[in-house]
């Protein structure tokens, strides 16, 4: 910005000073026509001894007179600028005055001006940068250090600058995010600790009645075969209560332990693959991964369209890394009401009988290898697809991992 802004003043003060001085030269070059015109008036009347020109008509000249016997001295002297001309056999001394020392000093205050518009204006300029990007840039960087830290506690005030004004509200957007979380974080751990408090509060007593029955068995106190069916009979029903009690375990682990949040509506199809499109088309380039989306007609399809693009991102990036980096495509096919988006990446060494468990929480596949993750991205993929009414599955073809997600049209 400060760039251009010193070029186009450089050549607002580059014309200015050229029109000053095409002026200047303008007005110099005034007492040649008016020489021109002294010596026609002389021609026109010429033999007219008592003529003389009338001086007030011009600008430049200062005397005209012809050449005697009374002034022959001085006829020749360069203390004035003059012109000598014949007419008629008569020499004639025109005086002129050129004072162009208006026209420097109108030329050197056109370009003191100019000079002086331009440092102003780079003034405004840096003054316009600090107040709209460096005090504002100045008040945030401290900010995500800050949630780093963990302090989700000040929120920022709204920016009026269009420049940050997105970028603020997205920070605060964040902050209010992990502040919920940790919030949600804190209750779940509570309700973590009250529930194994409970648990084991709750399995200490079949336990405890299993090692009394199994010392008793152990020092014989009991031969009679209708008391020890009777003692076999608690063992089993103490040993299924804590069966149980780790079912329920199970079944806790298996619960959504993520907050997703889907605001379903309607959006076209093609926002959100040109989003994907735009963001991995550089990635994959430089990976060294040809990607293509094929050709599709695009329509209304019902979800949300932010979840939905965070669907592909985890799906592409779990092609990313456990593909061979050649080749990843998307296609769009139709079918009934639906859309089926799949995402394909060559290089699949997954065991085709594990492809129905890779939507499973913590579940990693035989193919992972040394490779770091988590085994929550298709978790969390399969399950934002069932909140938007959508459906994903997965599957191994010559080579191809395939994973389709399912939209529904919309009615409109």
């Amino acid at each position: 910005m400060c760039i251009t802004l010193f070029v186009i003043l450089l050549l607002v003060m580059g014309t200015a000073v050229f029109f000053a001085r095409k002026n200047s030269g303008d007005s110099i070059a005034m007492y040649k026509v008016e020489l021109s015109r002294a010596e026609n008036e002389l021609r026109a009347h010429a033999g007219e001894a008592d003529f003389r020109i009338d001086l007030s008509k011009y600008g430049t000249l200062t005397g005209v007179y012809p050449l005697t016997a009374d002034n022959a001295g001085s006829f020749y002297d360069s203390g004035e600028h003059y012109h000598i001309c014949d007419i008629d056999g008569q020499l004639w001394r025109i005086e002129y005055s050129v004072d162009i020392s208006g026209e420097r000093k109108t030329l050197f205050k056109t370009v003191i001006i100019a000079a002086a518009v331009m440092l102003l204006a780079d003034i405004a300029v840096f003054i316009y940068i600090f107040f709209a990007y460096i005090r504002t840039f100045n008040r945030i960087s401290q900010y995500p250090k800050e949630l780093a830290k963990g302090n989700l506690t000040i929120p920022l005030g709204e920016e009026r600058s269009r420049n940050f004004g997105g970028f603020l509200w997205g920070l605060d957007m964040l902050r209010e995010k992990l502040e919920d979380e940790k919030k949600r974080n804190l209750e779940l751990e509570k309700e973590k600790n009250v529930f194994l408090l409970s648990l084991s509060h709750d399995m200490r007593t079949p336990v405890s009645a299993i090692r009394l029955y199994s010392a008793a068995l152990k020092k014989g106190l009991y031969r009679d075969e209708e008391k020890l069916t009777d003692i076999a009979g608690k063992i089993d029903e103490n040993a299924c209560r804590i069966e149980n009690y780790v079912a329920g375990i199970i079944s806790a682990a298996g619960d959504d332990f993520v907050n997703l949040t889907v605001d379903n509506g309607e959006f076209y199809l093609s926002g959100a693959l040109d989003a994907v499109w735009d963001y991995y088309t550089d990635k994959l380039r430089v990976l060294g991964t040809e990607f293509t989306i094929e050709k599709y007609s695009d329509i209304i399809v019902l979800g949300d369209k932010e979840r939905f693009i965070e669907v592909l991102q985890n799906v592409l990036e779990n092609a990313i890394k456990y593909g061979d980096g050649e080749r990843i495509g998307i296609k769009v096919a139709d079918e009934e009401d639906a859309k089926l988006i799949t995402v394909s990446n060559s290089g699949c060494t997954l065991d085709p009988n594990e492809a129905e468990y890779i939507f499973d929480s913590f579940y990693r596949g035989s193919n992972v290898g040394n490779k770091p993750g988590s085994g929550l991205g298709l978790y969390i993929a399969k399950k934002l697809m069932q909140k938007m009414g959508g459906e994903i599955f997965a599957s191994c073809e010559d080579g191809e991992m395939l994973i389709t997600t399912v939209l529904h049209r919309s009615g409109n």
